[in-house]
């Protein structure tokens, strides 16, 4: 069976077990990474693909009547016409719930080094001013403690839930934002899940003293941190990113930071990755301003989750009881 993964090193493979993807397909061709164009020319007549962020168009998959199945290395499908693969009757399923814990630590780890100044106070100890200080201790930047804060939560899914979890072990109290789905299940929440307090979300940008972003991109989330939305926000709250780069207007967000109406931000994702067209937050160096390369889900376990669940799908459709299907 012809498989093609056309951006393969897009998940790190080096320090990954492949064993169980070469077993279940063994004709398997994997590509580092792929143009437009390449891929064009090495899915043609595959079955089976597996994509992280390739783009997959109507056009592109009309253009392959062998395709059978898409698997995205991925929760996010917004690079899929979905609508297009359900007509054409391609199958296609995502991974889930694969990277909780490494986002998790990767949310408290942009906020811990906001809160703390770190990035600051290394450059203290690299310009000598530690060394020439009167006293024990440096206080040039102001740290507060996080708990007894409220900490805002947008998108209460898996990630959602474990960030709030983390939240009240630092004692800080939980708020989340109305669904953005009217669709939305809430229903669907583990039994023992904690009752949580939910309110509009312009009510949740008001008393956030740290806001974190956990809901899907979509036409009715581009933007939805704007710059009407950070007027909302406190001057001294903080700003985590690590859903989509698109759900927050960069210039809004820096022209923000930059005036003082937001205490900090914390972005691990960009409206174009590889920001290779340049991007307003890479152009500058602020105190206040965390920018990571879409890192937070790359810890080597969940990494190796993300390759096992993609396998445990091609195995599922293999044996006609496909799992994990967005259509």
């Amino acid at each position: 069976m012809k498989a093609v993964f056309p951006d393969f090193d897009s998940i790190g493979p080096a320090d990954l077990d492949l064993s169980a993807l070469h077993a279940t397909l063994p004709e398997i061709r994997l590509f580092g990474s792929s143009t437009a164009a390449e891929v064009r020319e090495r899915i043609a007549g595959c079955e089976i693909l597996i994509v992280n962020k390739v783009h997959l168009d109507r056009k592109l998959l009309a253009a392959n009547p062998s395709l059978r199945l898409v698997c995205l290395a991925a929760t996010g499908s917004d690079n899929i016409d979905l609508h297009a693969a359900r007509e054409l009757g391609i199958t296609v399923c995502n991974i889930r719930n694969y990277c909780t814990a490494s986002v998790v630590q990767h949310v408290f780890g942009m906020l811990l080094s906001l809160n703390l100044h770190l990035d600051e106070y290394r450059r203290l100890l690299a310009d000598g001013s530690w060394q020439r200080s009167a006293h024990f201790c440096l206080l040039d930047h102001p740290v507060r403690e996080l708990a007894g804060r409220t900490f805002g939560i947008v998108g209460y899914g898996e990630l959602g839930r474990a960030v709030a979890q983390t939240a009240r072990a630092f004692g800080m109290r939980v708020l989340v934002s109305h669904s953005l789905r009217p669709d939305a299940a809430l229903q669907n929440l583990p039994a023992d899940d904690p009752p949580v307090e939910r309110m509009t979300l312009p009510g949740l940008l008001a008393v956030s003293d740290v806001l974190s972003l956990h809901c899907p991109l979509t036409p009715d989330t581009r933007h939805l941190i704007n710059a009407e939305s950070l007027r909302l926000m406190r001057a001294d709250a903080v700003l985590i990113n690590t859903a989509r780069g698109a759900l927050v207007d960069e210039s809004a967000l820096l022209e923000a930071l930059r005036a003082g109406r937001l205490g900090g931000a914390g972005i691990d994702v960009l409206a174009e990755e590889p920001p290779a067209s340049g991007n307003p937050l890479l152009e500058v160096r602020l105190p206040n301003l965390l920018v990571t390369p879409h890192i937070a889900w790359a810890a080597r376990e969940a990494r190796q989750r993300a390759l096992d669940q993609v396998v445990a799908n091609v195995r599922a459709f293999l044996n006609g009881q496909a799992c994990n299907t967005l259509s």
